[in-house]
């Protein structure tokens, strides 16, 4: 029996990890019948992993790293240990974009991804986890390192219908070095995403987005924790969810300043959007500041949907539902904004307006 973190914890008190504990076994293995697959990112090299297992490499390495002594987290410890491998990429100048699809067939799938990111290199990851109506498990463990002066974007969609998709990213970030986030959970019966970022280089930057869409019994929850541990850094987190039906959609955004981190410039905005009575939002600010010369700041709102809006909309010929989507659209596309590739941009911003409670 795999030991799994309780609600009682409270940093877990919003995961839905249930599933998981009733899908010990491995994932089946793949079958040629697999769907269509659209790749986000079109023509560029990519990792095709099916039930946890490598199933297609173009011009991506998949494997395992032999170095994984990290503080233990008890979903990554899982990945690690039970993992066939992941995506192993020592990313050098402009390396691009890389595109990682998982495809759940049932049973649990653990994945396990390393990268890192030489000095003033530059370099995007794009994933997408996809389930066929299956009870499935998809735990992934991603730790990066970014040198110098690079920069690493991430980009994560979620997408389909009864899958329980989990993940631990971690990040240390050298001086002056960027990571970007961006996730997009808009399927499966529960997620738990958590990103977890060191910044330890004067200069490093961080920017952690995310939108999760909620409409069935769903339980989506994110946890961050940014933690400024010298001079001269800054982080930006913003998080868009949106509820409907019987779903409760949360954010837990953490920012820890160190004593001798002055200078830090961090910010943080979650926002909520209820769209029906029978939905949970939940956003949990948390900032623990040790130094003195600092910039912080947090602003959080739950609500529906603006009835001054609405009004105007239908006043001007709009039926009540095509207002309220316009409207939610609106709201997502603030959460997608940031996503650096054009073409990634528009395809999940269009997934997003198609998105309907």
């Amino acid at each position: 029996m795999i030991a799994l973190p309780s609600r009682k914890t409270e940093g877990w008190r919003w995961a839905d990890l249930r599933l998981a504990g009733t899908l010990g076994g491995e994932a089946p293995p793949a079958n040629d019948d697999l769907p269509a697959l659209n790749w986000l990112a079109g023509d560029t090299p990519q990792l095709l992993i099916v039930g946890g297992r490598l199933h297609h490499a173009d011009n991506a390495r998949f494997g395992r790293d032999p170095d994984r002594a990290l503080p233990a987290h008890p979903l990554a410890d899982i990945a690690a240990a039970e993992a066939q491998g992941g995506l192993i990429w020592d990313a050098q100048g402009d390396a691009g974009i890389v595109q990682v699809t998982h495809l759940a067939t049932g049973g649990a799938a653990h994945v396990a991804h390393r990268i890192r990111v030489a000095a003033g290199a530059r370099a995007t990851l794009v994933e997408q986890v996809i389930d066929q109506d299956h009870d499935a498990w998809s735990n992934l463990r991603l730790d990066a390192e970014v040198a110098e002066g690079g920069s690493l974007e991430r980009i994560l969609l979620i997408s389909g219908t009864s899958a329980l998709n989990s993940e631990r990213v971690a990040v240390t970030l050298a001086a002056h070095a960027r990571f970007r986030q961006t996730v997009l959970v808009a399927g499966g019966s529960s997620a738990r995403i958590e990103a977890h970022v060191m910044l330890a280089g004067e200069g490093a930057h961080a920017d952690i987005d995310g939108v999760m869409l909620g409409t069935r019994a769903q339980a989506f929850d994110a946890l961050t924790r940014l933690t400024h541990a010298v001079p001269g850094t800054s982080s930006a987190q913003k998080w868009r969810l949106v509820a409907g039906g019987q779903a409760q959609v949360s954010v837990s955004g953490g920012v820890t300043v160190a004593p001798q981190a002055q200078k830090t410039d961090a910010e943080q905005s979650l926002r909520g959007l209820v769209l029906a009575r029978t939905a949970a939002v939940n956003v949990k600010p948390e900032l623990e500041i040790f130094a003195d010369d600092v910039k912080c700041a947090h602003g959080c709102a739950i609500g529906e949907l603006d009835r001054a809006a609405l009004f105007y909309l239908q006043s001007r010929g709009l039926p009540r539902m095509q207002a309220q989507a316009l409207l939610t659209s609106a709201f997502i596309a603030d959460g997608l904004a940031g996503i650096g590739p054009e073409g990634v941009r528009t395809a999940l911003q269009a997934l997003a307006e198609g998105w309907a409670p």
